[in-house]
């Protein structure tokens, strides 16, 4: 629970850049010894890194465009970032209740 939960603080002290830090700190620490959290740690830094890489190409396509892209990327943004809100505690009450959580539209960069 805490692994998705921790993206949730990274967003908040970091301004949204941080998200990856805390579910990549949960993992590393506990991943030997409790098995769920090192399923749950991974879906929880993969996905948050989907949402990362998502982030920097609505950005870079912003930046592209000379700024005229934001027409398509600021409500864009906007959707991402309450999906991924929503997913995120979804994800805790799942995990909180002892079920394993999948993520949907998850980059499985680390396995």
């Amino acid at each position: 629970m805490f692994a998705h939960l921790s993206s949730l603080l990274g967003a908040l002290l970091t301004g949204g850049i941080g998200v990856f830090i805390g579910p990549l700190v949960i993992w590393l620490i506990k991943k030997e010894t409790m098995p769920f959290v090192d399923d749950q740690g991974k879906e929880a830094l993969n996905f948050n890194i989907t949402i990362a890489i998502v982030g920097v190409a609505l950005f870079l396509l912003t930046v592209i465009t000379f700024g005229i892209g934001i027409l398509l990327t600021l409500p864009v943004g906007l959707a991402v970032t309450v999906a991924w809100l929503v997913l995120t505690i979804i994800a805790a009450i799942k995990s909180s209740e002892g079920v394993s959580y999948r993520y949907p539209l998850t980059l499985r960069l680390i396995k």
